[in-house]
């Protein structure tokens, strides 16, 4: 009995350690373990997908035989067509990308009893740990899921069109492999002529500026079985975080929008009219690039002669003053695909909101419109005439520039066409007539004048005439009411010293004046009228008058402001 314990006890020590060196397989089925699951997943593997994924393949005592993580590049293969052991096979599906899982695999299912050369032996169970990273199917089309997109939306990418957009390109698992955002600069292209990897130019069909999209893309329709050689590996899906952010086509056009348009419209921009405006420039996205309000100024040029860009030449023609109108330019008549090197990129849409301030022409003249004029219009104002009005001064849009006050009682007081600041201005008034009581109001238009007017500016001046003095002839600025005294020298000669001195002139002279034998011009100041009048009889500038100088103004070959 003894000696058949011990031969017993014998062959199950050798049974164990038979046991011990052979592996022996528990397993009837697959165990998968999932140790990550991701938060979303939008798409599980199925028979017939291809996948990517990266795996380390260990043994039950956690020696590894396999990783693709040696290899630097994941395994790439279909699913549920026998390219695979059939323990995978049956593993992998369900899985989502970015899920992590812990695949244990019988022998049956793996290698078997052959194994596989020196890496795995015979009846060996398997552990795989496989991390997907994507997945596609041949009969995959681009995805497109729009996250946002404007309210207004006046126009889609169609084919031909020129794009300007910014993206994100990621791996399905979402590895960053380009951005237009780190390289600051959109990307600018044709949509739909070949330009693009053909799931783009799907991809982007039907955007609006404005618009923001994922789009993703099987490996057929992005960079295919070999990548692009760097960050994208082959047989990858992309994902593309779209932000459109200008759009045009070759064949367009300005396109003009009148947001504001005033009831009265006496005239029409045309070419080689002066224009004065205001605008706001943007982007088609709305980024601001330029404001003539930022500049408290506005801008002043001629239109339709080559001094704009060609689409705002174009589309400042036939405005009314006080319009509002956008402006909607293609590139091709703008900046081009240059664009100015700063504010401007290249290649972009310009949108101007444009109000127009003020225009005219260098052929313009005065334009008088009469509100109020008295039946019976006598004397009328004529030039040298000196006259007494209120006034409004304003800019063409209605901006104050300046009033006479009228609660004061004021009133400018000029001779028409002498030495005025604005002389158009009074070519306006030089037709007014008074009559007792009544006065003529008229509006009169005319050219720029420094100070707070800004330059290029037309006026318009709303003009009640109230007095007037007539003015003397053209040429003079003393005349006489009487015959004029041929002992003329001799009574300027009050000391009887045979020479006039300036105050004897000028008393003389303010005598005749005040006793109405004689006028001075009007609105001036007669001291310097008088002042002048000697230095034109001093000849020698000794600062007398004698008999031989002294001369009246009939007797002169050159007109002087004299006797």
């Amino acid at each position: 009995m003894r000696k058949a314990a011990l031969a017993t006890l014998a062959l199950c020590v050798l049974a164990t350690l038979v046991a011990c060196s052979v592996p022996r397989s528990p397993l009837e089925d697959v165990v998968v373990e999932k140790t990550f699951i991701p938060e979303q997943c939008e798409r599980s593997v199925k028979e017939g997908d291809f996948v990517r994924y990266h795996y380390h393949g260990r043994f039950p005592d956690g020696t590894g035989f396999d990783s693709s993580y040696d290899r630097g590049s994941t395994y790439n293969v279909f699913v549920g067509k026998k390219q695979l052991i059939e323990g995978m096979d049956k593993a992998l599906p369900g899985m989502c990308v970015n899920e992590r899982r812990l695949v244990k695999i019988p022998p049956h299912l793996a290698y078997g009893k052959e194994g596989y050369g020196d890496v795995i032996p015979p009846d060996a169970v398997l552990h795989f740990d496989v991390l997907l990273l994507d997945i596609w199917n041949p009969e995959d089309k681009v995805q497109v899921k729009t996250y946002h997109r404007p309210e207004r939306c006046g126009r889609e990418v169609r084919v031909s069109d020129f794009v300007r957009y910014h993206y994100n390109g990621t791996l399905l698992d979402g590895t960053l492999f380009d951005s237009s955002h780190t390289r600051l600069r959109t990307y600018d292209t044709y949509v739909g002529i070949g330009w693009l990897i053909a799931g783009m130019d799907q991809g982007l069909l039907g955007m609006c500026v404005g618009e923001k999209r994922i789009i993703t893309m099987p490996p057929f329709l992005g960079y295919g079985e070999n990548g692009d050689g760097s960050d994208i590996p082959g047989q990858a899906s992309l994902v593309f975080d779209v932000v459109l952010l200008d759009l045009h086509n070759p064949k367009d056009g300005i396109a003009v929008e009148k947001q504001q348009v005033p009831e009265k419209c006496p005239r029409r921009s045309k070419a080689g009219d002066y224009m004065r405006y205001h605008y706001n420039g943007t982007l088609l996205d709305g980024t601001p690039f330029d404001s003539s309000y930022s500049r408290n100024s506005t801008y002043n040029t001629y239109i339709g002669m080559g001094y704009l860009i060609a689409g705002m030449d174009e589309g400042l023609l036939g405005v009314c003053i006080g319009e509002r109108r956008r402006v909607t330019i293609p590139p091709h008549l703008a900046y081009g695909e240059e664009g100015t090197g700063t504010t401007v990129p290249g290649s972009a849409v310009l949108v101007f909101d444009v109000h127009v301030v003020d225009f005219h022409n260098p052929s313009d003249t005065v334009q008088v419109a009469i509100s109020f004029k008295p039946e019976v219009c006598e004397p009328l104002a004529k030039k040298g005439d000196f006259v007494k009005y209120h006034y409004n001064a304003s800019l063409l849009d209605g901006t104050f520039i300046d009033s006479t006050a009228r609660a004061r009682g004021d009133a400018s007081r000029v001779p028409v066409v002498s030495e005025p600041c604005v002389p158009l201005a009074f070519e306006g008034v030089s037709l007014l007539c008074l009559l007792r009581a009544f006065a003529q109001r008229r509006r009169v238009s005319a050219p720029s004048a420094d100070g707070e007017v800004p330059g290029s500016a037309v006026l318009v001046f709303d003009v009640e005439l109230v007095d007037m003095e007539e003015g003397l002839p053209e040429g003079y600025m003393f005349v006489w009411n009487d015959d004029v005294s041929p002992d003329l020298f001799v009574e300027m000669d009050k000391n009887k010293d045979s020479q006039v001195e300036p105050s004897e002139f000028s008393d003389y002279i303010l005598r005749q004046v005040n006793e109405g034998k004689g006028r001075l011009a009007p609105g001036f100041d007669r001291h310097k009228i008088i002042e002048n009048m000697f230095g034109n009889q001093d000849r020698n500038g000794d600062g007398k008058i004698t008999e031989d100088e002294f001369r009246l103004k009939a007797d002169e070959s050159v007109d002087h402001d004299e006797l």
